[in-house]
């Protein structure tokens, strides 16, 4: 079949437009084919289930501009169900040292490094820990890549748009295929399905790209982010990453004591997993606080502070009552029984295996709906951050709705629970990257901290590698600072300079009333966020800005193990100040060099 239009009318659609001329021009400027021609001119098709050929299934690409749209049309008279359909098959002849960036399925999972030594950027993967299935001796990618090749600037191949379909890419020693995840789904005779958008950009400013993809994005998910929260990311303070689940109210109390005094603009004081008695049974009350988590809500409420608490909305334990008495409001297996988590998938970090509520039960969304309703106007709480998210958007089950993908499960339920949140702050964590765009506040973008160098290090990177997503999306997550322990100064000095440079939110995750005067005055440099990220000059992460209104702030980040120096361009004739000691560097012009920079240590400098 062909494909809707011909290649000659792709190249020249595409060619028309000014932002595809800019890319002809840089492209003949590096001396290189024309990228844009080559991917218009490049080979796609339909993957079907079984194999068999899908000659009566038309795929439509249209170009315009950079972007590109497609649709799937069945113009037979038999129903074909469709694996997936991969719009573009690319070879590359790209050198082992070209640079990578690919996002993953769920927020863990980045992969940087080269074409020809890529590295996770956590552990816990899509592929491995998360089970998604991949072809064979293919990395997978989800929503975005760049590859930057020596001294020839940057590519950009994103989808724009995911509202029904997951997009991916099949990257092999040879070849990228640009693919949409179709999972399987009956395409019926006279049907057509819209795809999701696709863009290829290219350009010398990497960042550039990003914000252009951030922008488009925006353009076709609308952010949630700034409709009640106006243009300050919000502050606040966290149970977890010191007390865990054993947290006493006592001790919530105390620490709320000592904000009120010393650092009062942590606004929401968060309740963190082990208040419930089973994973699902939300609304119910276990050992945790004496059996009276509400008391303790209340009470931050009474002392002038914002109640907020974690939820795992989408899964369940067996032994829960949620999944005893409405077992019928979950994701099914072949048989027909509830999935277990762990046949397809990771089963969860505890009290596993799980069971994923199906986000397109009807019941089910209005179990959502009640369960934030409930927290929102009964229980006071304004902030909700979601955990395990990932399992709203399972894989390998099948839905109420037959006619539904994983992704519109997920944004079902999303849905449902914005509607029973209402004013509520929404916090995605765990969760499915693309599939979230348009319905939450808040991203985490981030792996869980910990006080160790590793850990504060890989979530650096982790953060720092999605700061074009702050202040556009949503509000970026760093997740907890945590500045009290047994770490050097400069160790700490570099976690506090990595969140600061994210732009994002900012929740405390010490104990406070133990916190070194020296900590304190530091978490208190960091207060408020200023919503603003850092613009790094190049990918290695090295020296970021963060450009705000009446000043400049310079990050110098020290990954490595030995001392090194940094060196950066004033932007006139500016007075030079260590944000953190306050030692002045007086009046400098030109290049300014910041010296000896011990290993795993950060210097942050307010140029002005």
């Amino acid at each position: 079949m062909p494909e809707g239009i011909t290649r000659r009318e792709v190249l020249k659609a595409a060619l028309a437009s000014p932002i595809v001329a800019a890319v002809s021009h840089f492209a003949h400027a590096q001396n290189k084919p024309n990228q844009v021609s080559q991917l218009a001119e490049a080979s796609g098709k339909v993957v079907t289930l079984d194999g068999s050929p899908a000659k009566q299934v038309e795929l439509v690409r249209r170009w315009r501009g950079s972007l590109c749209n497609s649709r799937l049309i069945n113009h037979g008279r038999k129903s074909v169900r469709v694996k997936e359909v991969v719009l573009f098959d690319i070879p590359l002849t790209k050198s082992p040292a070209t640079k990578l960036y690919g996002e993953g399925f769920q927020m863990l999972t980045q992969t940087g490094g080269t074409l020809g030594q890529p590295v996770n950027y956590s552990q816990y993967t899509d592929a491995s820990h998360y089970k998604l299935p991949a072809p064979a001796e293919a990395r997978v990618f989800y929503g975005m890549m760049t590859l930057s090749p020596p001294n020839e600037g940057h590519e950009l191949f994103a989808f724009t748009s995911c509202r029904r379909f997951a997009g991916q890419f099949y990257l092999r020693n040879s070849s990228l295929q640009v693919v949409i995840d179709t999972e399987g789904l009956t395409l019926k005779p006279g049907e057509t399905w819209e795809l999701e958008e696709f863009t290829f950009r290219t350009g010398s400013d990497r960042d550039q790209l990003l914000a252009g993809l951030a922008g488009r994005l925006a353009t076709n998910h609308p952010p949630i982010f700034q409709t009640h929260f106006g243009k300050t990311p919000p502050t606040g303070w966290c149970s977890w990453y010191f007390f865990g689940p054993r947290i006493t109210a006592q001790q919530v109390l105390n620490n709320l004591d000592f904000i009120a005094k010393n650092a009062p603009q942590l606004k929401y004081i968060q309740i963190d997993d082990g208040y419930q008695p089973a994973m699902g049974d939300w609304l119910e009350t276990g050992a945790a606080f004496g059996g009276n988590v509400q008391g303790v809500l209340k009470q931050i409420r009474a002392r002038g502070f914002e109640p907020a608490i974690w939820v795992a909305p989408f899964v369940a334990e067996e032994k829960s009552h949620l999944f005893a008495q409405h077992p019928d409001w979950f994701v099914k297996d072949a048989e027909g029984k509830p999935l277990r988590s762990d046949k397809v998938t990771f089963g969860g970090w505890r009290h596993g295996p799980w069971y994923a509520l199906d986000g397109t039960h009807p019941e089910a969304q209005q179990h959502l709906a009640k369960v934030f309703r409930t927290m929102r106007e009964e229980w006071g709480c304004t902030y909700f951050k979601l955990d395990g998210n990932f399992w709203g958007a399972i894989h390998g089950g099948q839905f109420h709705d037959p006619r539904a993908t994983r992704i519109e499960a997920y944004r079902r339920g999303m849905r449902a629970i914005l509607r029973g949140a209402g004013d509520g702050f929404i916090l995605g964590c765990n969760h499915p990257l693309w599939p979230s765009l348009g319905l939450i506040h808040g991203s985490r973008s981030s792996n869980d901290i910990k006080r160790s160098w590793d850990r504060i290090k890989s979530t650096a990177r982790q953060n720092l590698s999605r700061n074009w997503q702050n202040g556009t999306l949503w509000w970026n997550d760093p997740d907890a600072i945590c500045l009290a322990g047994d770490l050097p100064l400069e160790e700490f000095q570099f976690h506090a300079t990595a969140i600061y440079a994210s732009g994002g939110m900012l929740l405390s995750g010490d104990d406070l009333t133990k916190i070194p005067p020296d900590r304190l005055a530091m978490l208190r440099k960091v207060l408020p966020p200023t919503g603003v990220a850092a613009r790094f000059e190049d990918d290695s992460m090295n020296v970021g800005t963060v450009t705000l209104a009446n000043a400049r702030l310079v990050c110098c980040f020290n990954w490595d193990d030995s001392p090194r120096s940094f060196r950066f361009r004033l932007p006139g004739l500016s007075d030079v100040t260590d944000y953190w000691t306050g030692d002045k560097f007086g009046k400098r012009d030109g290049w300014f060099t910041v010296n000896d920079v011990p290993g795993h240590a950060a210097r942050l400098l307010r140029v002005s």
